[in-house]
């Protein structure tokens, strides 16, 4: 599928505004692709130790908005959706030629504050008049009475590169009613704050398809949101999207490998639960623990850095973690109590029980690998959960949550079976590799340099 003109040109115009030097990547619809000049960002490193990374909607701003010229537009937002200290609602309120005419809601809300799983109803913006339109009440796509009168949705939204992480089903899903309405989608790239390099995990199997996995891919895919976009487009991922129009604002300055904190970015929690950058980072892995009866450190300051249990007796659980030896990581014998925290209206599991278990501290980001962490974890209190002859019904509380978060019942089977955390990674193996090769297609930024 070839692209018309007016997306080509106002692609290449916002690179051509921001450049202050060029670099040749490929931005297109994942199907087919143009090179066009991106601006590098870079700046005197005698200033600034670390890269200084662009985001796509800052890219946006500084072409003065010319991809959206003339149009009307949806935003998908939140949070996350800042720019040069504004929200973005605010900032596209303002811009010339361009009408924002809704805004829609993903899980949590615009604002960030509400709950896992919590309904977000429909508001209208008080800052602005807009109309703010819920992707997780009644719907989570916008329907056509949603899309009257729009004609490009555009996406800014912090994911973190885990399949389970419900913003990349929003994107896919409203790129699929974009593309049934003939709209355009746009894409205002942001980081893969996960830092890898290469993805991890078991890839979703077909018949787990659900709002937490909605793309054959693995649980941590390592790419950004515009580069997965391409992918789901280009390998039709999800039904009806084989002629969406799709233009990605691409980063500036941003490589494959680089942590949260190499951005030179404020971090904005994309969740109540991911507080800081860490914790999006070892939540690709401690996720899991979403499935079982234990603690994964919510309510508490380190939500999804330390896992607990009332049963387990921590020194047991942190030396057995400790004995592996995993890379990039170390565990700590930890006990905890949940409880309330300001601005969080969900009750933690176990609230007010003290809990035992482990802390999770990453010693080296370039080695440490969370899905793998996770499922020796996850190994570890099975482990400690059989000591105290408890029996694994106990302790996989949802096995049918645990299924759709690994993407496959393969997890559980075979540690119920008894079959240790490497034995899990090393089958996982085939079917990653092929994802990969599927993934790389799609890739806009490069690889650290060794």
């Amino acid at each position: 599928m070839v692209r018309g003109a007016r997306s080509i040109a106002v692609i290449a115009a916002i690179a051509s505004v921001v450049a202050a030097c060029s670099t040749e990547v490929e931005v297109g619809d994942g199907a087919t692709t143009t090179s066009v000049p991106v601006a590098v960002d870079t700046v005197s490193t005698t200033t600034v130790p670390t890269p200084v990374v662009m985001v796509g909607a800052e890219r946006l701003v500084n072409s003065g908005f010319i991809a959206l010229a003339g149009d009307r537009v949806a935003l998908i937002a939140n949070q996350t959706s800042v720019v040069g200290g504004r929200h973005l609602i605010d900032v596209l309120h303002e811009a010339p030629d361009v009408e924002l005419v809704a805004v829609f809601a993903p899980e949590h809300g615009v604002r960030g504050t509400e709950g896992a799983g919590a309904e977000i109803a429909d508001e209208v913006d008080a800052a602005t008049g807009v109309p703010i339109l819920s992707l997780y009440g009644e719907t989570r796509r916008p329907t056509p009475e949603m899309l009257d009168g729009i004609d490009t949705i555009v996406f800014d939204l912090q994911d973190v590169g885990g399949r389970f992480y419900t913003y990349i089903s929003t994107m896919g899903l409203a790129m699929q009613a974009a593309s049934e309405a003939g709209l355009r989608f746009v894409v205002l790239d942001r980081p893969d704050p996960s830092g890898l390099v290469e993805p991890s995990g078991f890839v979703l199997e077909a018949e787990h398809v659900s709002f937490v996995g909605q793309f054959p891919i693995a649980a941590a895919y390592a790419m950004t949101p515009g580069e997965l976009a391409r992918a789901i487009v280009g390998e039709s991922w999800i039904d009806g999207v084989e002629d969406l129009r799709l233009d990605v604002v691409p980063l500036g300055g941003w490589q494959r490998g680089m942590s949260w904190n190499d951005t030179g970015l404020d971090w904005v929690p994309p969740s109540p639960g991911l507080q800081t950058a860490t914790a999006a980072v070892v939540y690709l892995g401690t996720v899991l623990f979403e499935a079982t009866s234990i603690s994964f450190g919510g309510g508490t300051r380190l939500t999804f850095e330390q896992v607990g249990a009332p049963w387990a007796d921590a020194t047991v659980v942190a030396a057995d973690l400790g004995s592996r030896r995993l890379p990039g990581v170390e565990f700590a014998a930890v006990s905890f109590t949940p409880g309330p925290l300001p601005g969080r209206t969900a009750e933690p599991r176990l609230n007010g029980e003290q809990v035992h278990g482990v802390r999770i501290t990453i010693t080296e980001p370039s080695t440490f690998d969370p899905v793998e962490v996770g499922v020796h974890i996850l190994e570890a209190f099975w482990n400690e959960a059989r000591r105290q002859e408890l029996g694994d019904e106990v302790y996989i509380a949802r096995p049918s949550m645990m299924t759709l978060l690994a993407g496959t019942t393969r997890l559980v089977d075979e540690l119920a079976a008894g079959a240790g955390a490497a034995d899990v990674i090393a089958g996982w193996e085939d079917e990653l590799a092929a994802f990969d090769d599927a993934r790389r297609r799609y890739l806009l930024y490069p690889e650290p340099r060794p």
